[in-house]
């Protein structure tokens, strides 16, 4: 009798964690059917590695670039890499380096500018060897000053960031453990412990935490409204922030994609950078895959409930492997990546900046997952899984991929899972 317990035991334990495997491959994005789509053309190559981070002055059009040469993640060795400047008005489009001068070892992340009168403050999320910074610069034309460096305990594993103005921000933390377990919990298991932090020139304070991976944040000024990229969980987070600097939840928009930086075009309609697949990602980061896919989204955000969605660009990674940011000027993008050793300058068909009308109050995600479930070789409704008594289950398999799927099916699925039921004796 005990031994058939714990044989129930151990079988439903092993139910438990394939199911959570499972899990795991669909909420990743791992049955995404990745398809080469733009309505446009690659205007330009820009030679430069890892270009993580662009943001673009549309009013002096020009786009600084944040570009760290990088081999894997996470990086073993100190990275090396620079701030540059990319005059729009002059079609060579060449990158201007602005931290040449700049001693201090320097790999940039996520970027902000803000402007005040005839200048602009630059701040610059700083990875080190000897810890984690925020690097505030003075930019007067092409010449770019070091001002200060920021170093605190809340600057603990910094993402991106957004200038208020030239003393205040708001920065994503985007994880809260360094390693060990709850490390590769935040990782693989989506634990959401990460947070966004405000700094009002003088004192630090977290203003939102749960977030499962914080990463691009940017803030629409003219309606008071702070998004938040949560790739992990493929969110983006909508904040009203109050007079005091605090914010107010108000929806997540569910991007169906591993949303990564945000900028805005001049009708703030948000672009992004995303990873569609994220276990292919991860795999692409450490080095145990030559490329990942990339896509671009927009989603134009009215109020809460109501926004759209709209894929602008999709590839395999061939071309750019890893996209991170989009940042929209006239009809051309600048998308940057993670490793690669350029990044492109897409120009679209498309009006970039012309909103979609709205025929509902709110719009569908650009794709949704479609699952086949076979229950030896019949198919069953998700919701009918948990009917199955966990100790007759001999198996569970995961497929994706054309090839696999038109194994058990004739009909259009980004995935299948088998489930075998133990046969009687």
């Amino acid at each position: 009798m005990k031994k058939k317990f714990k044989k129930r035991v151990f079988l439903s334990i092993l139910l438990l964690l394939a199911m959570y495997i499972a899990n795991i491959f669909i909420s990743t994005g791992f049955f995404r059917t990745i398809e080469n789509t733009f309505d446009g053309s690659i205007l330009h190559e820009i030679k430069l590695s890892g270009a993580e981070d662009i943001t673009i002055s549309q009013t002096d059009h020009f786009a600084i670039v944040s570009a760290t040469a990088r081999k894997k993640i996470p990086t073993i060795q100190q990275e090396n890499g620079g701030l540059y400047f990319l005059d729009l008005t002059n079609k060579n489009y060449q990158p201007i380096v602005l931290t040449e001068n700049f001693k201090k070892p320097f790999a940039p992340h996520g970027i902000s500018i803000y402007k005040k009168d005839s200048s602009y403050t630059v701040a610059a999320i700083n990875h080190t060897k000897e810890g984690e910074f925020i690097e505030i610069f003075e930019l007067i034309g092409q010449e770019l000053t070091h001002q200060k460096t920021l170093k605190n305990e809340r600057i603990f594993s910094p993402n991106d960031l957004v200038l208020l103005d030239e003393n205040r921000f708001y920065f994503t933390n985007d994880h809260k453990y360094k390693e060990g377990i709850l490390r590769l919990a935040e990782d693989y298991l989506g634990l959401a412990v990460s947070n966004v932090v405000y700094f009002d020139g003088k004192n630090y304070s977290e203003v939102a935490d749960g977030i499962a991976y914080a990463n691009g944040i940017n803030y629409d000024v003219k309606r008071k409204l702070l998004f938040v990229a949560s790739p992990r969980d493929f969110l983006m987070k909508v904040y009203q922030k109050n007079e005091d600097h605090t914010l107010t939840f108000i929806e997540n928009i569910d991007c169906k994609t591993g949303v990564d930086n945000i900028e805005f075009d001049t009708e703030n309609t948000l672009w992004i950078g995303a990873h569609p697949s994220l276990l292919d990602f991860s795999a692409y980061a450490k080095g145990d895959r030559a490329i990942a896919p990339s896509e671009i989204i927009k989603i134009n955000y009215i109020e809460k409930g109501e926004y759209s969605i709209e894929q602008m660009y999709m590839e395999d990674g061939a071309t750019m492997a890893a996209a991170t940011v989009a940042a929209p000027y006239g009809n051309l993008i600048l998308a940057g990546n993670v490793m690669d050793a350029q990044f492109l300058i897409l120009k679209s068909n498309k009006l970039l900046s012309k909103k979609l009308p709205f025929l509902e109050k709110k719009m569908k995600p650009h794709h949704e997952n479609n699952i086949l479930y076979l229950l030896d070789g019949k198919e069953i409704a998700p919701e009918d899984l948990n009917e199955i008594p966990p100790a007759e289950i001999k198996s569970v398999a995961v497929f994706k991929g054309t090839e696999e799927v038109s194994k058990y099916t004739d009909k259009k699925y980004d995935g299948v899972i088998l489930i075998e039921i133990k046969k009687e004796n």
